[in-house]
């Protein structure tokens, strides 16, 4: 049997290298002549995507950036008149004069300023028994605030109660009474909760929640939760 010299491990390597070169080769040309093949299909490709980034930019910059601004000059006003007690021209939504936050939320509702002009109008409408409008109205606003999605949630759950539908105004409280990091938010929610559940004689549910808040937020209950945890017990 022949031996291997000393060199053959190197002279192995080599042969390795060599051919690795020419497996890249081989994937350049097969590369080169795709292109040459597909290039005009590729052109339309990316001038499409081209576009698609453009346009969106222009988009945001020509279209959405004065829309936002447009949204806050309205919605600024109609605040002014809240503010001044003038709850009906806040409310507004009867003439382009005075959009007030319907009609900021009718002509802006893609922005975030619109959203929160339909929140502002839905606590309008309840302030004027129209419990359903209110209810529709809460119902578009979201936001990435965890105390201001809690508040939307209690003001439908409020809505609801306007309109006789306890058990349903009950699951938003519960989703209210988890939505915020605030603790006072937090205990202010689920004691609402603890007490809807117990007008409606749901008596495990209220205790739960009554529990909650003997456990964690007893600085906000003034040892008023001990008092509801016994009235679960009698009604």
């Amino acid at each position: 049997m022949a031996k291997l010299g000393k060199n053959a491990p190197n002279e192995q390597e080599g042969k390795e290298t060599v051919e690795f070169f020419k497996d890249l080769d081989r994937e350049a040309l097969n590369t080169e002549r795709f292109l040459e093949k597909y290039s005009k299909q590729l052109g339309i490709i990316f001038g499409v995507l081209v576009l698609g980034v453009l346009g969106f930019f222009a988009y945001k910059q020509f279209v959405v950036a004065p829309k936002n601004v447009e949204a806050v000059k309205s919605f600024l006003a109609a605040q002014k008149k809240q503010t001044e007690g003038k709850d009906k021209e806040a409310l507004g939504g009867k003439s382009a004069a005075n959009p007030g936050f319907l009609g900021t939320y009718n002509e802006y509702s893609n922005t975030k300023v619109g959203e929160l002009s339909a929140y502002n109008a839905g606590l309008l409408k309840f302030k004027e028994g129209k419990f359903q409008e209110a209810y529709d109205l809460l119902d578009k606003f979201s936001s990435d605030n965890k105390t201001l999605m809690a508040l939307k949630f209690g003001a439908m759950a409020d809505a609801k109660s306007g309109l006789n539908k306890n058990d349903e105004a009950l699951s938003l409280l519960d989703k209210a009474s988890t939505a915020s990091d605030d603790p006072y938010t937090t205990y202010y929610f689920t004691r609402k909760a603890g007490i809807v559940a117990l007008g409606l004689k749901k008596n495990a549910e209220a205790k739960k929640y009554f529990s909650a808040i003997d456990e964690k937020y007893q600085d906000y209950d003034n040892g008023m939760s001990d008092s509801y945890i016994e009235m679960t017990k009698y009604f």
